[in-house]
This record gives structure tokens, C-alpha cells and sequence, in this order.
């Protein structure tokens, strides 16, 4: 899964990046962070009523549909060989794609220290070896509460690995590639969606890195 990921990136740098109209309040409250957190509202491109715009979304998915907004089951990530199934994926799949800015991910591999034989996690960091941004795949959704309130809240879409995170991992985050933003956002159906499967597979890791990141608990 993908629990974690980085923004590093400025404001200014990830601009040519993002199309259409920015959220009220982005460029005073904008601020690059090395670790993005579950709960914490992730900027994301999307496409809504047929115009690119930029939003910001909580990362932890509630349906439109959802009766309980603060209810426990808010998936962080979402399996692409199972939205076409999922109620929870279903609509946002068919209609609510995003992308979503990121400059780094993290995994965390399961280790057995030697020396006394507990088990602990081994963060890496996943990145690009030039440190250029990039887009991770993702959906979206919109609740409207009766009160007239609306929670915007998205998941981070994963896939099997490729060999850079195999050792590591058994899954890791889409990466949608630099020039098919705007087929990926565009509403469609049926072929339209089939055509966009081989988007979500294992991408070529060939120009990126993998950062081992601390060591073992201390004893």
C-alpha cells in the first residue's frame, strides 16, 4: 500500500504542472511537506463537468453515498484490479479520476533484526533519480451532507510491483505518465475506461531511485 508520500516541490515549480483554476487561499497557505499523511488534504488535479480545475481532498475516501462521513472505514488506497467492483470505487472510477502531485513515496519492508530476532519495519524512499515531480493515480469523491456541507476526500490507487519495489513491497502506487493527464481525467465509459487498464500496471523503473532511510531499533 501507500501510506505515505512527499511534496517537496515549490508552489512555482509545480505550476506548469497543474491545469485550470487553483483553490481559494493556495498560494498563501501552499507549504511543501517531506512526509503527506493519511487524513491531511492532498492537492489533486481533476476534471469535473468537463473543465480541468485544481482541488484540494482529504486522503481517506467517504462515497457520496456514505451515511456516516466520520465513520471508521475511509480506505486510504484503492487495489486497481478491483474498482470496477468495489461500491466504494465504482462511481469515482467511472467519473472522479485525479492526479495527484508528489515528489517521493514511501514503503516500509518487513526486517528481522539478527541480533534478537524481532521483527521491524525498514522505511525506503521511492523517487526519481532527476527529483522531478510526478503523478500518482488516484479518485475522488464529493459528500453532501443535509445541511447543505460538502467533504472532498480521495484514495491513492496501487498496483502490483516492479522489480525496484518487489524487494520491498508486494504492492506500490499508479504512476501516471507525464503527457496523458488529460486522458486519464477525461470522462468516459465502458472502452473508454478498458483502454485506460494498462495505465494502472507495473511502470519502467528505469529512471528511478530507491533510498534506504534510518536502520534497526536501538537496543
Amino acid at each position: 500500500m501507500c501510506g505515505r508520500f512527499s511534496l517537496t516541490t515549490s508552489l512555482d515549480a509545480l505550476l506548469p504542472r497543474l491545469r485550470g483554476p487553483l483553490p481559494d487561499g493556495l498560494a498563501e497557505h501552499y507549504a511543501p511537506r517531506i512526509q503527506v499523511r493519511p487524513g491531511e488534504p492532498l492537492l489533486l488535479q481533476r476534471q469535473e463537468h468537463g473543465r480541468l480545475a485544481v482541488g484540494l481532498a482529504l486522503w481517506g475516501l467517504v462515497p457520496e453515498w456514505s451515511k456516516d462521513p466520520l465513520g471508521r472505514s475511509r480506505p486510504i488506497n484503492a487495489r486497481c484490479e478491483t474498482v470496477v467492483e468495489k461500491p466504494f470505487f465504482r462511481g469515482p472510477w467511472r467519473h472522479r479520476r485525479a492526479l495527484l502531485p508528489a515528489d517521493g513515496f514511501y514503503e516500509w519492508q518487513q526486517r528481522i533484526d539478527p541480533a534478537t530476532g524481532k521483527a521491524w519495519k525498514q522505511p525506503w524512499l521511492f523517487r526519481r533519480r532527476d527529483g522531478a515531480p510526478f503523478w500518482l493515480g488516484g479518485l475522488w469523491d464529493r459528500w453532501c451532507g443535509p445541511d447543505g456541507g460538502e467533504l472532498e476526500s480521495c484514495v491513492v490507487l496501487t498496483t502490483a510491483p516492479n522489480d525496484l519495489l518487489r524487494r520491498v513491497h508486494d504492492r506500490m502506487p499508479v504512476v501516471i505518465p507525464d503527457g496523458l493527464e488529460e486522458a486519464w481525467l477525461e470522462a468516459t465509459d465502458g472502452p473508454g475506461l478498458r483502454a485506460l487498464e494498462p495505465l494502472m500496471g507495473p511502470w519502467d523503473p528505469a529512471a528511478w531511485e530507491a533510498v534506504k532511510l534510518g536502520g534497526p531499533p536501538a537496543r
